[in-house]
């Protein structure tokens, strides 16, 4: 790679990830750095398919396939955008990665997260972010903002509270394990300031 750096925002749904990512985007690309805003499951167009088929309310999928098809997509996404990109010097942001997987299939759905790892590990070619921010919201705060939108809810969306409570401790335990990579920010704060947080997290790579 020549200068490119890949930089993963993670959190439970409604914890404000595209909002923190347009505005990071925007402030690098402001510094002079070249930087691509991507999102996960999805980024190209085979990826996007695969999105479309996870979150279908009316479909139902096993945890199994589940992290499947969404280790797919990231394979996909790898190979034919963030590779390349970080090859090429320029930075990539991207709206979730394997950390998600980790936390949604791995801890919310019980699958485990060292076998959801290995299975990301092969989808990836091993390629790990250079920092990880990683939102924190109480999960019944980012379930009412979510439901906010008013837009109806993906098949994710419409599980029990339980469910995200568990994704919530799933993450907590993987920044707990890597603190060097994965930030912890507090996503209730107002949204510039949290950007603000975002960009003091990443000034040592810039």
């Amino acid at each position: 790679m020549s200068g490119g750096r890949l930089i993963t925002i993670e959190g439970i749904d409604g914890a404000g990830k595209t909002t923190l990512a347009q505005g990071i985007e925007e402030a690098l690309r402001s510094r002079g750095i070249a930087v691509r805003l991507l999102r996960e499951p999805g980024g190209v167009r085979a990826a996007e398919r695969i999105r479309d088929l996870v979150k279908d309310p009316a479909l139902h999928i096993g945890g199994a396939a589940e992290a499947l098809l969404y280790a797919a997509a990231r394979a996909q996404l790898v190979e034919e955008a963030v590779a390349p990109l970080l090859a090429g010097g320029t930075w990539v942001l991207l709206d979730r990665f394997v950390d998600s997987s980790l936390a949604y299939q791995g801890a919310g759905r019980g699958l485990g997260v060292e076998t959801v790892r290995v299975v990301n590990e092969f989808a990836t070619r091993g390629l790990k972010p250079d920092r990880t921010l990683l939102l924190r919201l109480d999960p019944e705060l980012a379930r009412m903002r979510a439901h906010g939108r008013g837009e109806p809810a993906d098949r994710l969306e419409r599980e029990e509270q339980d469910f995200f409570a568990r994704i919530a401790a799933g993450y907590e335990q993987l920044a707990e394990k890597e603190p060097e990579r994965i930030r912890v920010l507090d996503a209730g704060r107002a949204a510039a300031d949290l950007l603000q947080d975002a960009l003091t997290e990443l000034s040592d790579l810039v």
